[in-house]
């Protein structure tokens, strides 16, 4: 089974300033109860700049009850930001905290929510604290 989160997210550099974007995300389950991927892509857009964050995050899942489920993640993280016309790539580091919700048993569709802290190792050594939620979608 594989699940498709779909939803908002937003990022605030920990010096200062904000974006906003969306977040496509698709999630596998290849040990069951430990060990969750998830590849995901945020466009993030301010005023003056665009950037581009593709993740891949290693997640340990716990079920907290039929409906709810919690995660811990980490994992590297591509940057492709492009401001004031210029055009930069980098590195970066990623951990999240990851809530799921699914209103029925079935696990079909749901909700989730997911706060993190990213560490940029390209110049400038950004910090940031973001949030991600939306929708689940379940594809057996």
């Amino acid at each position: 089974m594989a699940i498709v989160e779909l939803g908002g997210a937003g990022s605030w550099n920990l010096k200062g300033g904000s974006s906003f974007g969306a977040d496509v995300a698709a999630e596998i389950t290849p040990i069951e109860n430990w060990l969750e991927l998830e590849a995901g892509v945020t466009p993030l857009f301010t005023r003056h700049s665009t950037e581009w964050d593709t993740d891949l995050l290693f997640k340990k899942p716990w079920t907290v009850s039929k409906k709810a489920e919690f995660m811990i993640g980490i994992g590297p993280e591509w940057v492709h930001t492009r401001q004031y016309g210029v055009t930069t790539n980098s590195i970066a580091a990623e951990a999240v905290l990851d809530f799921m919700y699914w209103p029925s048993g079935k696990h079909r569709f749901g909700w989730f929510i997911e706060p993190g802290y990213e560490y940029n190792f390209g110049r400038g050594h950004e910090r940031s604290i973001g949030i991600s939620g939306g929708l689940l979608i379940a594809i057996r």
